[in-house]
């Protein structure tokens, strides 16, 4: 399986990163905004890519805006969202394509690294 990541902070960014390859997961790319990560999945069409949904520059959504940019470039792109607020309104607008292969998750209730793997497979999977 192959990732493309966007997370702002470096030291999560690189922990997930390590976390993903250390369970055997290819992470092609990692990157701190919206824009890198719309170039980086229509570059290397990852199975899934794992979205912080605030990122600079005004940490509001560009995560989710440049997640659902990136689905409508390269259609099959599963999503997962990061995220340390409970938005359903950023839900339902990654979900309003109708197509599968979209999770969030909540940064602090990532406690057990096999169960946040599982999400990753279930994800790209199309769950």
């Amino acid at each position: 399986m192959r990732v493309v990541i966007a997370e702002d902070l470096a030291l999560l960014r690189d922990g997930l990163t390590r976390l993903l390859r250390d369970n055997d997961i290819e992470v092609v790319a990692a990157v701190d905004n919206g824009t890198e990560l719309v170039a980086e999945v229509e570059r290397h069409r990852p199975d899934v890519a794992i979205v912080d949904i605030r990122l600079p520059p005004t940490f509001r959504d560009e995560g989710l805006r440049a997640a659902i940019e990136a689905r409508a470039k390269v259609p099959g792109t599963a999503v997962l969202v990061v995220s340390q607020y409970i938005e359903q309104t950023y839900t339902s607008e990654l979900l309003a394509d109708g197509r599968a292969g979209v999770g969030y998750l909540l940064k602090d209730r990532i406690f057990n690294v096999a169960e946040f793997v599982s999400a990753v497979h279930r994800v790209a999977d199309g769950g």
